[in-house]
């Protein structure tokens, strides 16, 4: 059994040695790193060529691709690994010295029950040791991605997935767009009844840094990325009860405002009805209210 790091990035030459060293720290070193560089206009193939002359421990492939995104990239990473299970490791993150030391102990533990899709640990900020999210209150918990919310999983996490299942489902492409959740996919996987095993330990570090993915998701990248904006919604809605699927289809008319889109038009792109779109915009603007009324 074998582990992949995959580790997709745009122009984060400077940041992708912190990652590197978190790698040659490893307790465990049977584990292979691909790096896809998601067209950089920076010296990352040059960092990566450095890498790889110095490396001998573990083996590192680099792929290069223009600038189509981070899925996109992931895509192609997840057809070029050999290992059975898939870690992905931002570029601008790093993991602990016994991740993946770790991982292999958490594989183990779920070997030969099909319907899990993986195993996942904690993530962590990289200035304290605090669990993004918080911890979980038991070793680990089984349930799937749309189950997180009900027992307590809140936060980014450190998946990783069986191999087998993320080629079963790439990430969909849009023309001209070159940014979608990650979340459709770990959805589709979800609702599809493969569960992940969580566990209560942090093994990835992080920050979340100006120009990077989760800090620029604005009004402006959702009208230029409107196809994959509009899949996700539509998804997460018909896989998610409650008021969290009326809040965002709440948020999607108003974005589709901004794209001069009628109501009609938005109905139809959601596959909604005319009431559902109204209690969705009735959902967000509370939701709205109610933040500017704990900022005051």
């Amino acid at each position: 059994m074998k582990l992949s790091i995959l580790t997709p990035t745009y122009n984060r030459a400077e940041l992708l040695k912190r990652a590197y060293l978190s790698l040659k720290n490893q307790t465990n070193l049977n584990f292979e790193w691909i790096v896809v560089d998601d067209g950089s206009t920076d010296k990352t193939k040059e960092v990566v060529d450095e890498f790889i002359k110095e490396q001998t421990k573990f083996k590192i492939l680099y792929f290069a691709q223009e600038n189509l995104g981070k899925c996109a990239a992931i895509n192609l990473g997840v057809q070029n690994i050999s290992g059975e299970y898939c870690l992905i490791l931002d570029s601008d993150d790093y993991l602990t010295d016994d991740a993946v030391e770790t991982v292999y102990a958490w594989i183990n533990g779920i070997y030969g029950i099909s319907n899990m899709a993986g195993v996942s640990g904690l993530r962590g900020w990289s200035n304290n040791d605090d669990a993004i999210g918080g911890h979980i209150k038991k070793e680990f918990i089984d349930c799937t991605n749309i189950e997180r919310k009900k027992y307590g999983l809140l936060g980014d996490k450190a998946e990783i997935y069986k191999t087998e299942i993320l080629r079963k489902y790439p990430f969909p492409k849009f023309e001209n767009e070159n940014f979608l959740s990650e979340a459709c996919v770990w959805d589709l996987i979800a609702n599809d009844g493969y569960k992940i095993r969580w566990y209560n330990k942090i093994i990835y570090k992080c920050e979340y840094l100006e120009g990077g993915l989760t800090k620029g998701i604005n009004n402006e990248m959702l009208l230029k990325n409107f196809q994959g904006y509009t899949y996700y919604v539509k998804l997460y809605y018909s896989t998610h009860r409650g008021l969290s699927g009326l809040n965002l289809i709440g948020k999607y008319c108003s974005v589709a405002k901004l794209k001069k889109l009628k109501n009609k038009q938005i109905r139809k792109n959601l596959s909604i009805s005319a009431f559902k779109c109204f209690m969705g915009k009735f959902v967000h603007l509370m939701n709205k209210s109610l933040k500017s009324l704990k900022k005051s």
